[in-house]
């Protein structure tokens, strides 16, 4: 197996859905609505964590099988935990080198995963060689920089109050998340019909610390790194500059939107 950096390597799987991973599912949801696959299909989940892909596969794409992999034995184990389901088969591995067979799925996905992997080239070769002839490879990365993307506001007051944290900021260090990138990945690994969407879903937090709250956890996610490497001051100054700049609605509810670019293609 591919060595795997630790910062790559996602755990606390409680940490990662307070924050992140309860949007995962919707997400993933919106986008298999947009492959509109048929059933029966052979799923190869790439970077499946702590299994919403792989459900929402389950419940809306009628799969025949899919195998999940994901680098991080905490998120396999609570992926686990979670799905039983005999069409289904959690494995521990790299996306750069796929403990799979070649030619052995309809269908190979990437949600969300991309941007972290070290050598997304390679990760989307591995994807193609895992796919059947005629197979489809799909994935998505957020679309950081999109109008009311939920993790925009963060960024924004961060490095608003803190200029090193534009560093730290995904939107500024991950060239995927943007159409271009994403189709000549696919190109350059002699992908046919290559097409690139975005796709959008509602984000919505109860009131500020259904927001804020998850950010003081000690999580993986870059957003969760900053927050707590800060001082109590400036996490202080952070949480007022979002408090008053946050769409809040008269309920104390915040709407925002989470969006990705979703690129596919055939081998």
């Amino acid at each position: 197996m591919t060595e795997v950096t630790r910062e790559r390597v996602w755990d606390n799987t409680a940490t990662y859905e307070a924050y992140m991973g309860r949007w995962s599912r919707p997400m993933g949801e919106a986008v298999l609505t947009w492959l509109a696959p048929p059933p029966k299909l052979r799923w190869l989940d790439v970077g499946c964590g702590t299994g919403a892909l792989t459900q929402a596969i389950l419940d809306e794409a009628e799969p025949s099988e899919i195998v999940a992999i994901d680098p991080s034995a905490d998120f396999v184990t609570t992926a686990m935990g979670q799905i039983a389901d005999p069409r289904v088969r959690f494995k521990v591995g790299d996306a750069q080198a796929l403990p799979v067979a070649e030619g052995a799925y309809d269908v190979v996905v990437a949600g969300l995963v991309l941007h972290f992997v070290p050598d997304p080239l390679a990760a989307v070769l591995e994807m193609a060689r895992a796919a059947c002839g005629g197979g489809a490879l799909v994935a998505y990365i957020w679309n950081s920089t999109g109008e009311r993307q939920f993790t925009r506001y963060l960024w924004e007051a961060a490095i608003g109050l803190d200029s090193t944290a534009a560093a730290q900021d995904p939107g500024r260090h991950t060239p995927l998340g943007h159409p271009e990138p994403l189709a000549a990945l696919f190109a350059k690994a002699e992908l046919r019909k290559v097409t690139v969407q975005e796709v959008v879903v509602p984000i919505v937090f109860r009131d500020f610390d259904d927001y804020w709250l998850p950010l003081l956890m000690n999580g993986s996610s870059p957003a969760q790194r900053y927050v707590m490497s800060q001082g109590e001051d400036a996490r202080a100054a952070l949480r007022g500059q979002l408090h008053a700049t946050l769409p809040i609605a008269d309920d104390g509810s915040i709407s925002m939107l989470g969006r990705v670019w979703a690129v596919r293609g055939t081998k």
